[in-house]
């Protein structure tokens, strides 16, 4: 008799594991930045971004929010990959959304650069960019573009399915995201775009654990 060898792949997470996770990311993000906003000194969302919160000594809880949030995407993309088995846009659409979990990431380790009096002892006006802020802009909007393009990806796929209510929660959400940023405001613009792309996270994969079709 041969002894069966032993298995040494690892167990793959579950999909429903991965896509309970990805639904919170972006309750979580938010809650954690609106803990930060109330809580350190200078912060003023009408004049600085979110991502402002990634710089100074508390920086490292934000660069954290960003990362985590970008693994419970890249779980998201993962998920979509296994659900989405045929159709139009089932490769391209776990590929964007790896995409934006990466330039979330990204956006995190690279944070952007201390101006507007936040942290406390910044420049008071704005300051030339720095390498590791040119690099946190260009993965910030790398991602939201990412995005806006799973929108229409999922818009397409869902009019060829003849899901027209899916249709157009894909196309207005892909719509909000590719408004260009406002030069006034810009800082609000952004946390409200970003809260419309995690309500859409969460929508898709809750649609997606609605799927009828095998858990592994």
């Amino acid at each position: 008799m041969t002894t069966p060898s032993p298995t040494t792949g690892r167990t793959p997470i579950p999909t429903r594991t991965l896509l309970i996770v990805a639904t919170a990311t972006g309750p979580t993000f938010y809650a954690v930045a609106v803990a930060q906003m109330l809580t350190r000194e200078g912060f003023d969302i009408r004049v600085h971004p979110i991502s402002q919160l990634a710089t100074g000594g508390s920086g490292w809880i934000q660069v954290l929010n960003f990362v985590l949030t970008g693994i419970g995407l890249l779980g998201l993309a993962a998920a979509a990959r296994r659900r989405l088995v045929d159709g139009r846009g089932h490769r391209a659409v776990p590929i964007l959304l790896a995409i934006f979990g990466f330039g979330w990431m990204a956006a995190g380790f690279f944070p952007m650069d201390p101006q507007r009096g936040f942290p406390v002892g910044a420049p008071t006006g704005q300051v030339d960019m720095s390498w590791h802020g040119v690099v946190h802009s260009g993965a910030a909007a790398l991602a939201f573009l990412a995005l806006a393009v799973a929108c229409v990806v999922g818009a397409v796929r869902a009019l060829r399915l003849r899901r027209f209510g899916t249709m157009i929660g894909h196309a207005v959400v892909g719509l909000v995201l590719f408004i260009p940023v406002s030069p006034t405001g810009a800082s609000i613009q952004i946390a409200v775009t970003g809260a419309v792309a995690f309500g859409w996270v969460a929508w898709f994969a809750h649609g997606l654990r609605r799927d009828d079709v095998d858990d592994h």
